[in-house]
């Protein structure tokens, strides 16, 4: 027997209510086309949606991924300065632009990124790409359309636009969580990388701990009823319009219509031409072995696909408090319009 959260019902305002019942560990199997996939789960690991530089293969021995995870970079910090002390003097700030400033915006007390590379079907691997066999994002060098936007160097300085609100990043502004926890093309990122899953027969819905995103998915008989329950364009949701339905064991998730905004700093960007199709299989106890494949013709030069594992967790899962006491934007927003002032002051 085990714990699990099942949703009891969406109200046409699409509210969700939890209620914790025991059920059996396989709730699902009378049914082998549908595999069971309630309960928390986490994906954290250390590898990374392309593989490294210098690593020819997918699959490593035990030995060779120790060696990788030694040498991985966290946050953007070396491994070998994870753990360093911070240059700036103890109990000042450091000044923008410097090191310290963005990259050690976390001290190590809160990162948990996993201390392994993802083990999926009992393999190591140094990529969660397994198509095309590079483990390589397959871009084209010159898309017709471009929309991806970076904020590396805001992050890492300090310094970037903030004539508003609306120049700062998504996840910074907490409307969605950072590193494409939530999706489509769902990874493990810094920390708080746990999931829960719940069933029911007409939605499946995917709590994830960062930034207390869920997805709420509406199942149908097959491909052609999903395809044809497609939302309006016009309604550009965080993490798109997914339908799912179940396919020879596996609960196989499209998506489409995903919000432009999501789509300029995502991980995994498309067009509105293009879609994520995800799927989950329930590999054993403790494993669901998750794959998703991203299509876009304007902006790759073939489709690819992605496989990484969640594997079972006790938790807790804990709330993602981000709109709560984010003081991190009124003080952006208030300190560059301190610096305009004095600027116009100095003239």
């Amino acid at each position: 027997m085990k714990m699990t959260f099942p949703l009891t019902r969406l109200s046409a305002a699409v509210g969700v209510s939890l209620s914790v019942v025991l059920a059996s560990s396989w709730a699902f199997a009378q049914d082998a086309d549908i595999p069971d996939l309630e309960g928390l789960w986490t994906n954290a690991s250390l590898t990374n949606l392309q593989r490294p530089d210098g690593v020819d293969s997918l699959v490593v021995t035990p030995e060779e991924a120790a060696l990788i995870v030694a040498n991985t970079s966290i946050a953007g910090l070396p491994a070998n300065e994870v753990d360093a002390p911070e240059a700036s003097t103890p109990g000042t700030a450091p000044p923008a632009g410097s090191f310290d400033f963005g990259l050690r915006g976390y001290n190590d007390f809160w990162i948990d990124p996993g201390s392994n590379l993802a083990l999926v079907k009992g393999e190591f691997r140094t990529s969660y790409i397994i198509d095309p066999e590079n483990g390589q994002i397959p871009r084209l060098e010159n898309p017709a359309v471009q929309i991806r936007r970076s904020f590396g160097a805001r992050y890492v300085t300090g310094q970037g636009n903030a004539d508003g609100p609306e120049a700062l990043p998504l996840a910074e502004r907490c409307f969605i969580g950072f590193g494409n926890t939530a999706g489509p093309g769902m990874m493990g990122t810094l920390y708080n990388s746990t999931y829960q899953f719940v069933q029911t027969d007409d939605y499946v819905v995917i709590l994830v701990e960062m930034n207390h995103d869920a997805r709420i998915i509406p199942l149908y008989n097959n491909a052609e009823e999903a395809r044809a329950n497609e939302r309006p364009e016009e309604l550009n949701q965080w993490f798109g319009d997914s339908r799912g339905w179940y396919e020879d064991g596996w609960l196989v998730v499209e998506t489409v219509n995903i919000n432009p905004q999501q789509m300029a700093e995502s991980s995994v960007p498309i067009t509105p031409d293009g879609k994520i199709t995800e799927r989950f299989m329930r590999y054993s106890d403790s494993e669901i072995v998750y794959q998703f494949t991203v299509d876009d013709a304007n902006l790759y030069s073939q489709p690819w696909t992605a496989e990484l594992s969640y594997h079972a967790t006790e938790g807790p899962m804990y709330e993602y408090a981000c709109h709560e006491g984010n003081y991190a934007l009124p003080g952006i927003l208030a300190g560059a319009r301190r610096a305009e002032a004095e600027a116009a002051t100095n003239q």
